[in-house]
């Protein structure tokens, strides 16, 4: 069983060769690359990532600069999931951690169900190149198409925070993993494009509904090698569409950067 509902009528989704069809006759049709789309038209204003930023972060990930934290994601979750648990990754991407967390788990012998949703065609195409393992759709954080309780481990790395959803798909007593960038996160970066950079606010961990029950940072630097790592890690940021077009030109000239790279990692229970 795929897992996923109907975002139309709620009803179980079953899958098909090259659909998911619920008993009220709703069809979504299977990507070529793996993944549905269950994204209702009135949910789709915001599409998402786009080509540039899905390729900047997949070749910028695929170089491994920012191993550092999946390697800190796999010393924290694993504890916490067993075989048979349902995973859902909300706000996917092209699964770089999704992929990750997916192997490490099968290497323990642990059998987990890892559904994956974002708002991105792109990055699902991309995350579905990756893991074929991995069941992904296109859908809202904001309108996740699982059902009520279904979910015993929520994942969100860098992505919107819906509370009112998370509350609603965790099992009583699931688990919910937070990832989000600290204060001087990429800070020698915005150095070179930005004449007063400024550091990352970072809200409360407080978060209602929820028990913080461990906490970890993640602190490295990394030596980005060449000019196309820089501006892939650029792009790949919201900064990228908030810049003007002379301050990204600044970029253009350095071959090689030193910056932090530096990571908040909440658990909480629902």
């Amino acid at each position: 069983m795929n897992g996923f509902i109907c975002p139309v009528c709620g009803d179980n989704l079953i899958s098909d060769d090259k659909c998911l069809l619920c008993n009220n006759r709703h069809s979504f049709d299977r990507a070529k690359s793996g993944y549905v789309n269950l994204l209702l038209s009135q949910q789709s204003k915001q599409h998402g990532d786009d080509k540039l930023m899905v390729r900047s972060r997949r070749d910028f990930l695929d170089k491994g600069y920012y191993r550092p934290l999946l390697n800190a994601i796999l010393e924290l979750l694993p504890k916490y999931v067993k075989s048979g648990d349902c995973i859902l990754d909300a706000g996917c991407g092209e699964c770089y951690y999704t992929a990750g967390i997916y192997k490490r788990l099968k290497d323990d012998g642990i059998t987990a169900k890892i559904r994956g949703v974002d708002i991105s065609k792109d990055a699902l195409a991309s995350g579905a190149k990756r893991c074929t393992e991995l069941v992904l759709a296109v859908a809202s954080v904001y309108s996740l198409p699982v059902g009520n309780d279904s979910t015993d481990i929520l994942l969100s790395f860098f992505a919107p925070y819906s509370g009112n959803e998370f509350l609603r798909v965790l099992k009583p007593g699931g688990i919910f993993m937070r990832v989000f960038p600290l204060q001087r996160h990429l800070f020698s970066l915005k150095s070179v494009v930005y004449e007063k950079p400024y550091e990352n606010k970072v809200e409360s961990y407080e978060l209602e509904g929820f028990e913080l029950i461990e906490s970890k940072e993640s602190r490295n630097k990394i030596h980005l090698e060449s000019n196309e790592d820089i501006r892939n890690v650029f792009s790949m940021t919201p900064y990228y569409y908030k810049t003007s077009s002379d301050d990204i030109k600044k970029l253009d000239t350095i071959n090689e950067l030193e910056t932090e790279i530096e990571f908040g990692i909440l658990m909480y229970r629902k």
